[in-house]
């Protein structure tokens, strides 16, 4: 089973159908306790940095979802649920600590001529990780979708799985051990997001 996590707000219908079409056992998790059987966690985000993981604390899963990340079974963040693994973020002079994972902060887009923000549409992904088990079957260069205005500064660049560039480049993607998280949306990233998603099921 995989344990979707609901906060009261994030894209859990389309991410649930995604799941489910790729063949998953998907349950909606709002307490602790109901991930304790789950073989893999998918949290996914969409909205404010500081409301995913206010949430997240209130409903006590932002420590659930520490303890399952260390007991070393797959997690997938998405969007803000990618966000949500870094320090913390400057969005809306954000205030709350995430979880912490990754070294780094959440950043805007910088105001360039000719970019939008929030970039909301198809781009490519470079895969800078080829041996990335959720990229397996996934050409460098394929176009999935965004809808944000920010993205995380890694301090630690070794765990970029992809990156894009969108006026600057930025990781669009990360991997470490049995943790993956994607700033796109891969459910509605139409067969490149489906097999992202058939292979992060797939994972043991």
């Amino acid at each position: 089973m995989i344990a979707l996590i609901d906060y009261g707000s994030g894209n859990l219908r389309s991410v649930q159908k995604a799941l489910l079409k790729v063949g998953a056992d998907v349950r909606l998790v709002r307490r602790p306790e109901e991930m304790a059987d789950a073989r893999a966690m998918v949290l996914p985000g969409v909205g404010a940095f500081d409301d995913c993981v206010n949430a997240l604390r209130k409903q006590e899963l932002l420590e659930a979802a520490k303890e399952f990340i260390a007991s070393g079974r797959p997690f997938l963040g998405i969007c803000v649920g990618y966000q949500a693994l870094f320090d913390g973020s400057e969005e809306f002079n954000s205030s709350a600590a995430g979880l912490g994972l990754f070294g780094g902060k959440v950043i805007r887009f910088s105001n360039q001529t000719g970019v939008k923000i929030p970039q909301i549409g198809w781009n490519q992904i470079e895969i800078t990780q080829p041996d990335c088990p959720i990229y397996r079957g996934i050409p460098s260069g394929s176009y999935v979708y965004f809808v944000h205005s920010f993205f995380p500064h890694l301090i630690d660049e070794s765990v970029i799985a992809t990156r894009t560039t969108y006026g600057e480049t930025f990781a669009s993607s990360v991997w470490r051990d049995n943790v993956f998280a994607t700033q796109f949306h891969p459910e509605k990233s139409q067969g490149v997001g489906l097999t992202l998603l058939k292979n992060f099921v797939g994972l043991k």
